[in-house]
């Protein structure tokens, strides 16, 4: 049986980074494994989900017989990444913000920061700024309600593009008369890539678009230098029961989730 890498979120947004792994490492044999029951971390307390996604991830990994585990949660890899690391015996791959390779890119120096509520202002967030893109101005976005979209989309439904407007309209306010438009927005939580096509039409101009999971894939391939191969549907797992879900996670390539029950 093979031993795959699993992959990790609170809800859909890992998926975006499964497209990397897929396109990094074809045929490799991958597990999904989401927290829906508990869908969204931002909105929760911080030493309460360090101990669930611990519990969720554990569950997880002994269900599937993973290899390593790729935390494609922003969130859950701010905070619980160090407890993963210490708890578990394979190795664990966490998620960042965009920030280096936003500031590489960006022509402007005007760089902005889309993300959850959760990742926005958090230290680890700020310290990224600080190292990597101090000479830039950075406008922070908070866009909850675009998890909600992603989650719509991946079970089948439409995005309200309405709501994509609302959500995205504070980074075009950013910039004051006489001041450099933004150019670059980092996509910083896993959910919002899925949503690529439906943020570039919303835009009112071309900007570059910035996401962690080229680099995740990219360091999973260093990780996992030879990963076990397997063609046929991986394992997925949730927290609670949705069909609309198991048709979603069958688009990307899983079989039917089993339902997990963290210690």
């Amino acid at each position: 049986m093979a031993a795959p890498i699993l992959v990790f979120d609170s809800g859909v947004g890992g998926l975006s980074v499964v497209q990397a792994l897929r396109h990094r490492l074809p045929g490799a044999a991958l597990a999904y494994a989401c927290d829906n029951a508990m869908l969204p971390y931002g909105r929760r307390e911080d030493a309460w989900l360090v101990e669930r996604i611990q519990a969720v991830c554990q569950a997880a990994v002994a269900a599937s017989g993973a290899r390593a585990l790729v935390v494609a949660c922003n969130t859950a890899s701010t905070l619980a990444l160090d407890a993963l690391r210490a708890c578990l015996a394979i190795p664990v791959i966490g998620t960042v913000p965009a920030i280096k390779p936003a500031a590489a890119v960006s022509a402007t120096r005007h760089i902005g920061l889309l993300a959850t509520s959760a990742t926005v202002s958090r230290p680890y967030t700020l310290r990224l700024i600080h190292d990597f893109a101090a000479d830039c101005r950075i406008t922070r976005v908070a866009a909850d309600a675009l998890v909600g979209e992603a989650e719509r989309l991946v079970v089948g439904e439409a995005p309200d593009p309405a709501a994509i407007r609302r959500a995205l309209a504070p980074l075009w306010a950013a910039a004051s008369a006489g001041e450099p438009a933004l150019d670059t927005v980092v996509l910083g939580c896993t959910h919002f890539p899925l949503l690529r096509r439906q943020l570039v039409e919303a835009a009112p101009r071309e900007v570059a678009w910035i996401d962690s999971g080229e680099a995740i894939a990219r360091r999973v391939a260093q990780v996992v230098t030879a990963p076990d191969r397997d063609r046929s549907a991986g394992p997925s797992f949730v927290t609670a029961g949705d069909e609309r879900l198991a048709r979603g996670l069958a688009a990307f390539g899983f079989a039917p989730p089993r339902t997990l029950y963290p210690a």
